[in-house]
């Protein structure tokens, strides 16, 4: 049964497949879903990731625990970091 105060029901459910909590899966969709507020925008104030030092983007991945990160390229590890 729908939830009536989910305003994009696809987007919530595609998030919620996606292992996200059901309060942050609805906070995303419902910003989706008002054409005044615009999830998908950048949000930080971070430099991407192409101006990041090869050393930097390799501390990130260990952060977060990418495997492989050891023998990866700057590409690469962009790639990954993004991918995560």
């Amino acid at each position: 049964m729908p939830n009536p105060s989910i305003k994009d029901e696809e987007t919530y459910q595609t998030l919620r497949d996606k292992g996200m909590s059901k309060e942050k899966a609805a906070r995303i969709s419902n910003a989706k879903a008002n054409p005044a507020q615009h999830p998908s925008r950048k949000g930080g104030k971070a430099p991407p990731y192409e101006e990041w030092t090869k050393e930097d983007l390799y501390s990130r991945a260990q952060e977060i625990g990418i495997d492989g990160r050891s023998s990866m390229s700057k590409g690469e590890l962009i790639k990954a970091l993004r991918n995560h």
